[in-house]
């Protein structure tokens, strides 16, 4: 259970971070430096973290709130973004017409 729970995780976030921002600051910063190891270890120590804080406010969170009302405040959440997206694409997509 404990390693099914270890690679969702890990496909999750990675897949998460595939060119996101952090990512292209990453690619900006070792491309203006000749120094990409110490560029990877600035940049992997801030995401470590950032996600130890994220995982311990959500352990925190989870122990506040049942699980019921958690998983359907995020899938609210997410439902926002995807129409505020949808809707940021269409408008793009018009004003270039």
């Amino acid at each position: 259970m404990l390693l099914t729970l270890l690679f969702t995780t890990f496909f999750t976030v990675f897949l998460a971070e595939m060119g996101d921002k952090t990512q292209l600051t990453t690619i900006t910063l070792s491309s203006t430096t000749n120094k990409p190891l110490a560029v990877f270890i600035g940049s992997s120590i801030a995401l470590i973290l950032a996600t130890l804080l994220g995982a311990l406010a959500g352990g925190s969170i989870a122990n506040l709130i049942p699980a019921f009302l958690l998983k359907l405040l995020s899938g609210i959440v997410f439902l926002i973004i995807g129409i505020n997206l949808i809707a940021q694409s269409r408008k793009e997509s018009t004003s270039e017409s």
